[in-house]
């Protein structure tokens, strides 16, 4: 099991971690501020520090085999440490401040089109959500102008707990038709802009909208008969 601190703490960039793990696959320890791979969002990447100042840089985060694991990437050559060692490892911050940002702006804009979302991905760079929409055309000036004026209210973002069967009760909640939630643990976590959006989500992101700066809609694209595509840059 890794104890995920970026969930309760998205803005922790360095901390201490003990290795538990240590494969082809990759490291893993006992906690990390890494966010693996998952809904749309990159896996993080870093450095990791050992005692004696050598560096080792992760290049990617993934899940693990189990649930609470997850694994950090390093070059197939590179001396890696073992069980039991005690490490520090540091975030690639402004790549993972992206994220939070683009992230953050992608719930904002399932928002501003209210439809179905059938995909999305974040990169450093831009941001895209697919919606369901056989019908409606989507002018892009508006949807920018939407965004923007939800960014510049800075409106706080927070986080708080559901249980499975609460969530069950509120199908609402859920705006991607392709992927469910995972359930099982008990508890599921929402991502809450109040009087704006609420949604479960695992992902990082920031604490007020207006740390998003402003957006571009770069693109709209006709995907099929029933996918719109909206492709967000930061201005």
């Amino acid at each position: 099991m890794t104890l995920a601190l970026f969930r309760d703490d998205p803005y922790l960039r360095q901390c201490s971690a003990t290795v538990t793990a240590v494969s082809d696959a990759g490291i893993e320890f006992d906690r990390t501020l890494f966010y693996p791979q998952g809904g749309g969002q990159p896996g993080d990447s870093g450095t990791l520090q050992r005692a004696d100042g050598s560096r080792l840089a992760i290049l990617d985060t993934r899940k693990g085999d189990t649930a609470d694991a997850i694994v950090h990437l390093v070059a197939s050559d590179a001396a890696r440490p073992v069980p039991g060692e005690t490490v520090t490892l540091e975030l690639d911050w402004e790549r993972r401040h992206r994220h939070m940002r683009m992230h953050t702006c992608l719930h904002l804009l399932s928002t501003v089109v209210r439809a179905g979302v059938t995909g999305g991905s974040i990169s450093a760079d831009k941001g895209r959500l697919d919606f369901d929409l056989p019908e409606m055309l989507l002018d892009k000036a508006e949807i920018e102008a939407q965004l923007n004026a939800l960014i510049a209210a800075d409106h706080a973002v927070g986080t708080r707990w559901i249980s499975d069967a609460e969530l069950d009760a509120q199908p609402e909640l859920v705006k991607t038709l392709s992927v469910q939630p995972p359930r099982g643990q008990g508890r599921v976590r929402l991502v809450e802009i109040p009087g704006i959006d609420l949604q479960p989500c695992g992902g990082t992101h920031v604490a007020r909208t207006g740390e998003i700066g402003r957006i571009r809609v770069a693109k709209i694209e006709k995907k099929s008969t029933h996918n719109r595509r909206v492709i967000l840059n930061f201005a």
